[in-house]
């Protein structure tokens, strides 16, 4: 039942953000997209950050190889978007599965520590690499297409979210959580915890290069920091947390939430706007601290008692 009121749920909003272009101006249609690819990278990390409890902080890394395989074959080889978008998923899979079976060993701040330096490392290789334009960046052709690169974005969200659907109501996803919950009893139980983890990793990997091969057509120009960029990855983790990682719905309201956030205060306030931002966080944290998809769901049984007991018994 669960997962099919989450799949219609899915599938409903998909149908209604379908018609943004139609009545969008310019300016909201930027704002869409980009709030389209940030959902697209919270849900993907919602898979190996959420459920399985792996704080990843490589995240960026895949972003930023989807980014530079689509650069690379549209501005260097002269190949169409689609074979630049697969260049970019090939690339990010390779990666996940090299980097995966040995990091993946690492466990809680060992790990987020290893994978938070990848990213640096990634960017300085790329900035020494003559095809990827070294640390000048490269120039895709320019196309104004925005309902185009809004309706990709907004493919890729549903079909990762669809994905993320399956994971919360398959067997495979049920080995994620006990991996989450406990590692060691999961691995006696039977699961292949090493396997079960590089797959969740390379899926994460997927749906994340994708979103940056679109980013990268749509935006026409890609350097190494902006495309490696390791703050990217801890908005990716605080949407995630802070709409509610483990769960279908907690990353997507996380990050609808959050960018419009974000935007209203950069375009009212724009020199405090990251202060103020950090402060809506911090006071999620606090009152939310299992996110809001946890505390719409349980308000709904138990009203304005669930919010104070969760605040109860989760304070800091």
């Amino acid at each position: 039942m669960k997962a099919r009121t989450n799949l219609i749920i899915v599938l409903v909003g998909a149908l209604l953000l379908a018609f943004v272009p139609f009545v969008a101006s310019d300016v909201m249609m930027q704002f869409a997209i980009n709030a389209l690819i940030l959902a697209v990278l919270a849900q993907s990390w919602n898979i190996i950050g959420g459920f399985t409890g792996y704080v990843s902080f490589g995240n960026s890394v895949f972003y930023g190889l989807g980014i530079y395989g689509t650069a690379i074959a549209m501005a260097q080889f002269h190949l169409p978007f689609g074979v630049g978008l697969v260049l970019g998923l090939v690339l990010a899979q390779i990666c996940a599965l090299v980097i995966g079976v040995p990091i993946l060993r690492l466990r809680g701040p060992y790990f987020a520590i290893a994978t938070l330096g990848l990213s640096a490392a990634m960017g300085a290789l790329i900035a020494n690499i003559d095809i990827a334009g070294s640390n000048i960046g490269l120039i895709l052709p320019l196309v104004r297409a925005d309902p185009m690169f809004y309706w990709l974005a907004l493919v890729l969200l549903l079909a990762c979210t669809l994905t993320v659907v399956w994971i919360s109501h398959s067997r495979f996803g049920a080995g994620l959580v006990a991996i989450r919950e406990d590692e060691d009893a999961a691995a006696t139980m039977g699961v292949n915890t090493t396997l079960y983890k590089v797959i969740a990793l390379m899926l994460s990997a997927a749906f994340t290069s994708v979103a940056g091969g679109i980013y990268a057509y749509w935006i026409s120009f890609i350097d190494p920091a902006s495309s490696f960029d390791p703050t990217l990855n801890v908005r990716m983790v605080i949407m995630a947390v802070f709409g509610g990682p483990g769960t279908v719905l907690g990353p997507l309201v996380g990050s609808f939430i959050l960018s419009a956030v974000y935007e209203v205060l950069s375009s009212w306030i724009s020199t405090a706007a990251a202060l103020l931002f950090g402060i809506v966080i911090v006071l999620a944290v606090i009152f939310t601290p299992r996110g809001i998809a946890d505390v719409i769901v349980g308000m709904r049984k138990s009203g304005l008692r669930y919010l104070t007991q969760n605040i109860r018994e989760n304070r800091l």
